[in-house]
This record gives structure tokens, sequence and C-alpha cells, in this order.
């Protein structure tokens, strides 16, 4: 990274972090909460990224970007690696790789194959998978990598809400830690908003328990796009019933 780069990456954190502490106790954002980049905004998970100040676009230009017409051909290809090193998985049922749209990958993968019931800290087989997600992610750097926690509906929304906040956060820390640049990494916390299938059920209560990556890929001068928050991840059937 040049140093002209690196100016402009410590000043867009610096901006950040003092756009995000001044909305922190906004109590009507507690629907959904959105994470800051990397570590520089541990602690301050209490808001959604700042995108009106610019941050998320320097970020991204100092990151490095890709070209619009070879957008299609990059995602093309990490999906492929995806879909090889995580092959064992998804014949598992632990987890799918889908395309959100025609350059968005989405990776959800589910809680139960992740975590202990009520719990945050990433259980041995999890840490195989998410680390064969790092390898690939590590050789795709042009993205900025989306970790959304979510729940069922047992507990109060406070627990369900910060439990998936935990587990995001847990996630993204591991791919951190296995050399993923933390300046790609966002955390955001949906609860139990956002559900795929009915909280009635055993079964749809296990389907809600999930974790999904959503990959962007960082666009010359679209790079705010690559930051902004991932669509609605949940199934519109089941989002406003009670089951």
């Amino acid at each position: 990274m040049t140093r002209g780069k690196s100016a402009l990456l410590v000043a867009a954190l610096t901006s950040a972090t003092l756009a995000v502490s001044a909305c922190a106790n906004d109590p009507n954002r507690r629907a959904e909460i959105g994470g800051g980049v990397g570590a520089v905004f541990g602690g301050l998970l209490g808001s959604q990224l700042g995108d009106k100040s610019g941050t998320n676009a320097a970020i991204g230009a100092a990151l490095g970007a890709l070209a619009g017409g070879g957008v299609g051909h990059y995602m093309d290809r990490q999906q492929k690696e995806l879909d090889k090193k995580l092959a064992a998985q998804q014949a598992r049922d632990e987890l799918e790789i889908t395309r959100l749209d025609q350059d968005t990958l989405k990776i959800g993968v589910a809680s139960d194959a992740s975590f202990a019931v009520d719990s945050a800290d990433l259980n041995p087989t999890a840490q195989n998978t998410f680390n064969s997600i790092a390898s690939v992610l590590r050789s795709y750097d042009k993205t900025a990598i989306h970790v959304v926690g979510f729940t069922d509906s047992t507990g109060s929304e406070q627990h369900n809400l910060k439990l998936s906040q935990q587990r995001a956060q847990a996630v993204a820390q591991f791919l951190e830690g296995r050399g993923v640049t933390s300046q790609r990494v966002l955390t955001w916390a949906r609860g139990e908003s956002q559900p795929v299938a009915s909280n009635a059920t055993e079964q749809g209560r296990a389907e809600n328990r999930r974790v999904a990556i959503v990959i962007k890929p960082i666009v010359e001068g679209q790079e705010k796009q690559a930051f902004s928050a991932p669509p609605n991840l949940g199934n519109p059937q089941y989002e406003n019933s009670n089951g």
C-alpha cells in the first residue's frame, strides 16, 4: 500500500470512529445492528456504518478496487473455488453457497454446525470450515466481507440480537485471525428478524439459527456499494408471522 493510500485509510477510519460514536446510543436502531470495519470499530456495535461520511468509499479506494468489466469473472472464479473447497460441507447440508445477484455471493452457514446452543464459541468442526473459507477470501482480496448473524425466536428479542451479534463477531474475528484483512470485514446482527422458515417448528427454528457471509466486490468508482448493508436475507413468507 502506498503512503498516500495509507494516510487515506487512517483518515477514513478516524472519521468513521467519530461518526459511529455519535449514534451508538440511538435506541431506534435496536432492530438491526451494523458492526464496524474490522477491529477498528470494536465495542461500537450499536450503529450502522457511516456511509454519509464517505468512509466506505475511502476504505475501498485504499484497499484497491476492480475495474467494472472484470467483476463478473472475478466473482465467478471465487465462487468456483469456494464450491470446490467446501464441497463436503455442502454435501452434508452444513452450508450453501448462492448468488444473491450477478456480482454478490452468499455463504449461508447453519449455526447448529458452528455453535452449541446459546453459545458464540466456534466448535472445532466449524473452525475447519471457516479456515477453508478464509483461505479463499485471502486470495480474492478485492471484496468486502459482511458477516451477518441470525437466531430463532426463542428467548427475548434483546437476547437474540446480542447472541447474533456475538456469533457474527466470532466468525469475523476467526477470519481475521486467518489472514483476512480486517478492514474488509463488517459484522451485522439481525437477531430473530428475517427468518427463512417458520419458528413454530423445531426444524424451522434450526434453519433460522444461522450465520451468513455476504461477499461484495469492491468496484472502482462504486466503492460505497461494497460496504453498504447486506440486503434482507429472510423469507417474506415468515417475516410477519408469529410462527
